[in-house]
């Protein structure tokens, strides 16, 4: 149990006096129910100042105790959403009054600090086995079998900047535990929508979805822009495109239009962005987009499809030649998330 009470002047220069008559610090440890700790810096001062009193402090001494310590600590574990104002009302309740920088001090003084929260799709049990199934049976293979993939998706960018930040109160290492992160839904909000592939070999096309996309619109997009981005990025004939499991994607025409044109198309598990490495292009388009900061929407339009070709190659190649790490990543997070 911690001490609540500074060690007497008397208990030290008994400590002292045994460390003078050649006891070591296991010995008083026992002899006077300290911890070694302890001994030894009581001996520590009694030799650089010559003195067994308590020396003037830079400020005075905490008001929370040990247990109002566990309190705070105990609710962020349970509820990392909680507010630092919320816990002082806690503490309030338990006749403990201190500032609310008082209690963020002691979350960090923990290990415990304020974090951005990480958004992810919400995932349930059936995402879970799904996941962990896919990166079970793709995580033996060769290299060169994800670099004839051709890797697509969509996703809406904002003409005002990125989304707004949430906090929460976790410790290092614990992002993309479930309790710490916010769940988002695919699509929640933009300016344009945008369609892109890539493959190991480079960036291929980029195309804007004007109206509400379906599956003739889909079909259309792929229509006029696969094909053309596999020539250009020279994939071999056994290439596989990678698509989610949007309706869209898999309506009956879709898989007809799919078949038709002999596009082998790679079994994908719902929920899965984290397994599809177009979203770190993603994250990079959209911030290159955001700093150039545009004000209207053929700015937005023009200055994505100008970042989007800047992608360099080596990028992409770096990102396909570690992907047998994100598998690695799922199997050992069990199919949960993880930091891809």
């Amino acid at each position: 149990m911690a001490r609540t009470k500074e060690i007497s002047g008397d208990l030290r220069k008994r400590v002292v006096d045994a460390h003078q008559a050649g006891k070591g610090y296991k010995t008083i440890s026992k002899e006077f129910g300290l911890h070694q700790s302890t001994v030894r810096q009581i001996v520590y001062k009694w030799r650089k100042f010559k003195t067994i009193v308590t020396l003037p402090r830079s400020g005075r001494p905490t008001k929370i105790t040990p247990r109002a310590r566990r309190v705070i600590v105990g609710e962020v574990t349970k509820d990392p959403r909680v507010t630092s104002k919320q816990l002082k009302a806690s503490l309030t309740l338990a006749n403990v009054h201190v500032h609310e920088s008082t209690i963020r001090r002691t979350l960090n003084n923990n290990g415990v600090h304020g974090r951005v929260a990480r958004r992810k799709p919400l995932l349930s049990k059936k995402n879970i086995a799904a996941h962990l199934q896919f990166a079970k049976d793709h995580v033996d293979k060769p290299e060169g079998y994800w670099k004839n993939v051709l890797w697509t998706d969509e996703t809406k960018i904002e003409l005002f900047g990125l989304n707004e930040k949430h906090y929460v109160w976790r410790e290092e290492n614990t992002a993309f535990q479930h309790k710490n992160l916010i769940p988002s839904v695919k699509h929640g909000g933009g300016s344009i929508m945008v369609w892109a592939c890539f493959a190991a070999s480079g960036p291929g096309r980029l195309a804007f979805i004007d109206g509400t996309m379906n599956s003739e619109l889909y079909q259309r997009i792929l229509k006029e822009n696969v094909r053309t981005s596999v020539h250009e990025l020279n994939l071999k004939r056994r290439w596989v495109m990678q698509q989610d499991n949007d309706p869209k994607h898999t309506s009956r025409s879709t898989k007809e239009w799919l078949k038709k044109n002999k596009v082998n198309v790679l079994e994908w598990p719902s929920q899965s962005p984290d397994l599809n490495p177009i979203e770190m292009l993603w994250k990079d388009l959209k911030r290159a987009v955001n700093v150039r900061k545009p004000t209207n929407i053929p700015e937005l339009k023009l200055f994505c499809m100008e970042e989007w070709d800047k992608i360099p190659p080596s990028w992409c190649a770096g990102t396909i030649k570690s992907y047998r790490k994100c598998l690695i990543a799922v199997i050992a997070a069990n199919g949960g998330h993880t930091r891809y």
